[in-house]
């Protein structure tokens, strides 16, 4: 009879590890994806307030610049591409074309001596350069929450939860646009 006893307590000790393994490894999942959606929303809290101090500082600079009309244009457009993304992989194609042409517009604003001097253009390209270092934190940060999601994806026991959450697809990082290393040129 004791013996009886404790082969069911010995089970019902198995089955109950056996739940709580379970009940873990689905919970993981989901909190590795809140951790790539909180990130991504840093990212994106940060690529607001970029797009928000962008239209400050074409104004300035185009009070001195004024036949730089295309680099303008470009930035208006790249900037509205970013509000109407509706994917995670479109905002981030987005938002990269909208560094490349910021930077254009950082060196266009080096050829003017008296722009350079302005105090709104110093604070506004203080902002934008604090806001780009931002961006760059946040991206890392996105990216390792990737990493860990979709490494634990592709784990034997990841991919089993993953699959029972719904939650099968890697998710995109962030990485430098093509041509990135290049130093962008201006001409006049």
């Amino acid at each position: 009879m004791a013996k009886g006893v404790v082969v069911v307590i010995l089970l019902i000790a198995i089955v109950l590890v056996g739940i709580s393994w379970y009940i873990s490894g689905l919970n993981r999942v989901v909190r590795l994806d809140e951790d790539v959606s909180a990130a991504w929303a840093q990212v994106e809290n940060q690529l607001q307030r970029r797009n928000d101090l962008v239209p400050n500082l074409v104004n300035t600079v185009k009070g001195y610049a004024a036949h730089e009309e295309e680099l303008f244009t470009e930035v208006t457009r790249l900037r509205s591409q970013w509000a109407q993304a509706a994917t995670r992989g479109e905002r981030i194609e987005a938002a990269q074309g909208l560094g490349g042409v910021i930077s254009r517009l950082l060196l266009v604003a080096e050829n003017y001596p008296e722009l350079k001097a302005n105090q709104n253009f110093l604070t506004l390209q203080a902002q934008l350069e604090g806001t780009e270092n931002r961006i760059a934190t946040e991206r890392m940060r996105y990216n390792q929450a990737v990493r860990t999601f979709n490494a634990y994806i592709r784990t034997v026991w990841g991919s089993f939860f993953a699959a029972r959450r719904g939650l099968t697809e890697p998710a995109p990082y962030f990485e430098a646009e093509e041509g990135a290393t290049a130093v962008p040129r201006v001409e006049f």
